[in-house]
């Protein structure tokens, strides 16, 4: 079992950047594939990028591509989210995902959740 901690949520102005961090307790961080998702308000949650368990591969929804990063460090038992050009459509509660079976892109593949971080961008 593995519990997550989202931090690095606030807010910021259009065209700015953060930087998600998400802290995994226990000592198999890498044997699961990460993802961020975000749910808006009166919105369903929503995929934002994955990252296989060794950081080869990563994967990224449409509307982030170019401008969010997903990275991990598994000797810090850590995933990030680096969020550039930022934009009011980003504003949501930013959620880490752990996935032991796989790295998925839809919120049933995964097995533990954080409890969020609130991401507002300001127009």
């Amino acid at each position: 079992q593995v519990q997550l901690a989202e931090s690095g949520g606030g807010l910021v102005q259009t065209g700015g950047s953060l930087r998600l961090s998400c802290a995994a307790s226990g000592r198999t961080f890498s044997r699961y594939g990460m993802g961020w998702f975000r749910q808006a308000p009166g919105k369903e949650r929503e995929f934002v990028a994955a990252i296989s368990r060794i950081g080869g591969s990563t994967y990224y929804s449409d509307s982030v591509k170019g401008r969010f990063t997903i990275s991990r460090d598994n000797a810090k038992n850590t995933v990030y989210l680096q969020m550039n050009s930022l934009k009011p459509e980003d504003t949501a509660v930013y959620y880490c995902a752990a996935d032991l079976l796989r790295v998925g892109t839809a919120s049933p593949d995964y097995d533990y959740w954080g409890q969020g971080t609130q991401v507002t961008v300001s127009s």
